[in-house]
Order: C-alpha cells, then structure tokens, then sequence
C-alpha cells in the first residue's frame, strides 16, 4: 500500500482546497467567541518554541541567566493563556452545542486535547526542578498512587516526567491539534444556536396562531350567555324537562 497515495486520497475525498485554505467565511464567525480557538493555538505555538529552548539550555539557564527567566516566563505565560482560552473555547462551543449537525467528532477530539493537557501541565510543574516540583511531585506521587497509576507514573522520576513532558505529550497533542482543525475545515465553523421559535412545529405554531386570531375576533359576551353548566346543573335541566 502507498502510504502517501492513501493519505491523498484521504485529504481530496474529506476536503476541499476551498475548506483547507477558505477565502470566504459566513458572517457569524466575526463574533469574539470564534477567536479563543486561535488563541489558543497562538499561545501553543509560543509554547512550542520556548520549551524546547529550555530544555536545550538546562536549568541552570532559565533559572539564574536574564534571558534564561525571560524564557522560563514566557512558556509559563504562554501556559496560562492556552488554558484560559481552551476553558473559554470549551465553554463556548458547549453553549453553542457544537456537536450539533454531526460534528461530535470535532467536540469529542477537542475534549479529549483538553484532558491531556491538563496531564502536560503537571508533567511541565514537576519538571521546573525548582522547591516547587519537588512539593508537587511529593504530593502529586500519593494521588498516583491512589488511583493506581503509581507503578506505571513515578511523578519523583524527574528522567521520566522531562521525557514526557518534552517528547511523548507534545506530540499527541499537536497531532490532536491537526485533527480538529482538520476535522473544522471539513465541517466548517459552528453555526450559532438556532432562535427558540424555530424549535416549535410549524403546523402547531399555525394552530396556535389561528386560535389566537379568531378568539380576538369573537365579541364579549354577558356573563350569562357564556356560563357552563356544571354536571349538577345539567342534571337538574334534564328533570325539570322531563
């Protein structure tokens, strides 16, 4: 099998050059609630950048040299706003219903992108080789072990938390990453939520509006003309009659 020739087929069946590289966007993406997305992908490319410097350099660098602290700041910035604007693009898109018109795969990939994240950013604390991974690695170590993970994750193995923090989980998420985005360019933005009156049948809400229109035309009558008769009273009209 021709690994590239299948990944053609793969890209020209599912996307279009249109979709890959749109020139037209509809009108409702120019709301603010599109642009986490980007942020968050702006903030993880900085991250790309700035970690594998600090790691080429070494602790020694980024925590006494000044350009070291202006690197060893920047991926910790960098990580704020790439969690800030995944938890404001998640909540976002749940209140949009994202996974509507058969886009839950796209929904599913981006949780799934967010769950190990969350996992790097512990591995990213432990490995600062600082008084403050050495707390957390303690701490975090009994919680590993508590949910039975701590023979495979030894969070005081500073060899393997830096491999998995720097090679193994940077990887899986760019390649997450490409997924989802991949997947929106096949599928295309979100469109918002649609108005409440279009949730009702249509021939319910034309009844609802023919009632309304003829009980408007019907004039008010005196209250005795529009009483109903209870059961007893009809019982009584009945014997009287007979």
């Amino acid at each position: 099998m021709n690994l590239t020739q299948k990944a053609r087929e793969i890209l020209v069946g599912n996307m279009s050059l249109e979709d890959a590289l749109p020139t037209k966007m509809p009108v409702y993406v120019n709301s603010v609630v599109y642009l986490f997305g980007v942020l968050a992908l702006s903030s993880l490319a900085m991250l790309l950048i700035t970690g594998p410097i600090l790691a080429i350099f070494g602790p020694d660098w980024y925590h006494v040299s000044p350009n070291g602290r202006f690197f060893n700041s920047m991926h910790f910035w960098s990580t704020q706003v790439f969690f800030a604007s995944l938890l404001l693009h998640l909540t976002t898109k749940f209140f949009m219903g994202a996974w509507r018109d058969g886009r839950w795969k796209t929904w599913m990939v981006g949780a799934l992108t967010f769950a190990v994240a969350v996992f790097t950013a512990l591995t990213g604390f432990l490995s600062q080789t600082n008084w403050d991974s050495q707390w957390i690695s303690v701490q975090a170590k009994d919680a590993m072990n508590a949910v039975g993970v701590g023979a495979f994750f030894n969070t005081m193995n500073i060899g393997q938390v830096l491999t998995l923090h720097v090679a193994v989980l940077p990887i899986i998420i760019v390649a997450l990453v490409l997924l989802h985005i991949f997947l929106v360019r096949r599928d295309g933005p979100v469109k918002p939520m649609p108005h409440p009156e279009s949730w009702i049948d249509p021939a319910f809400a034309e009844d609802m509006k023919w009632i309304v229109s003829h009980k408007r035309q019907v004039p008010e009558k005196s209250a005795a003309t529009v009483q109903m008769k209870s059961p007893a009273n009809q019982t009584k009209s009945g014997a009287q009659n007979d």
